[in-house]
């Protein structure tokens, strides 16, 4: 069992959540807060998504993140920041003549997608590890295996971690490849993404069989959307990894009870400490990831 877990909170996200909780931060006034309030809960790792203001649509906005970012930065938390650079891989296809692509699509290569980290330097970014169904309708999230590897060079590049994201088995056969191949650094961070529709099922079992099939020294945490999200904190724990939390995968704390970012990251320490365990602090993080600035 791991002893020393760090707790990411999953801020806002990209999903349509915005018109289904009040708490789903939107401005980058309000994802900030979410984030600090977040820390000085327990979390030691923020994960950023951007919306725009004014409609609360996912965005890629450059400018958006970085006032974010700053705001989390200038606050008197400590906290490592993660932004997604998974925004980008968006395609729609008319399943009635599929050549044809939908106006929703929002399609831009690897390097596109890194153009916000170039700017803001966050500690980790995600790097979201192949093409998935994603859920009903005509959605496709793409990311090819060349878009892939010249993601994973830029951000290299950048001297930013990579947070893999695996949300399909396959995936962690093409992410354990971009390792091998010296295209991620050591050490290896990887995000197991469960009960994503059409991903992987929360099941324990696979996770057990995704947490064997990990490379040695590898750093890894999960998590399950909705209504497993909090027993999944135990989940995680039990087998050795790191935990996420937040309202990019879940609205409530309990039955009817829509939570903020903040509840959800008091209500996982409450498991984790209550397993015996301790929460990592932002300082631990970066020990254990080897970012700058450890102490």
């Amino acid at each position: 069992m791991n002893r020393n877990v760090i707790i990411t909170c999953a801020l806002t996200g990209a999903g349509d959540t915005v018109g289904r909780s009040e708490h789903v931060p939107v401005t980058p006034e309000q994802i900030a807060q979410a984030g600090i309030d977040a820390a000085r809960a327990g979390a030691a790792i923020v994960h950023v998504h951007v919306r725009d203001p004014q409609t609360g649509a996912p965005s890629r906005e450059t400018e958006l993140y970085r006032e974010a970012v700053e705001l989390i930065r200038a606050s008197d938390v400590d906290v490592v920041v993660n932004t997604t650079a998974g925004m980008g891989g968006d395609l729609y296809l008319d399943p009635k003549e599929p050549t044809t692509i939908l106006p929703e699509t929002d399609l831009v290569n690897g390097v596109e997608r890194l153009k916000h980290v170039g700017t803001v330097k966050p500690d980790i970014c995600t790097l979201d590890c192949g093409s998935l169904n994603f859920g009903e309708g005509s959605l496709v999230y793409v990311s090819t295996p060349d878009i892939l590897r010249d993601g994973a060079r830029r951000i290299q590049e950048l001297g930013t971690r990579v947070e893999m994201e695996i949300f399909d088995t396959g995936q962690l056969v093409f992410a354990k490849k971009l390792v091998a191949e010296g295209l991620i650094d050591s050490p290896t961070m990887f995000q197991l993404c469960m009960d994503v529709p059409y991903g992987m099922p929360a099941d324990p079992r696979l996770l057990a069989t995704l947490v064997d099939q990990l490379p040695d020294g590898a750093v890894w945490s999960s998590f399950a959307l909705g209504r497993m999200q909090l027993p999944w904190v135990a989940q995680s724990v039990l087998l050795g990894g790191h935990v996420r939390v937040g309202l990019e995968d879940n609205l409530y704390l309990s039955k009817g009870v829509k939570a903020t970012n903040a509840q959800l990251v008091t209500r996982a320490r409450t498991i984790i400490e209550s397993m015996g365990a301790q929460v990592a602090t932002a300082n631990d993080a970066r020990e254990i990831l080897q970012l700058e600035g450890a102490r």
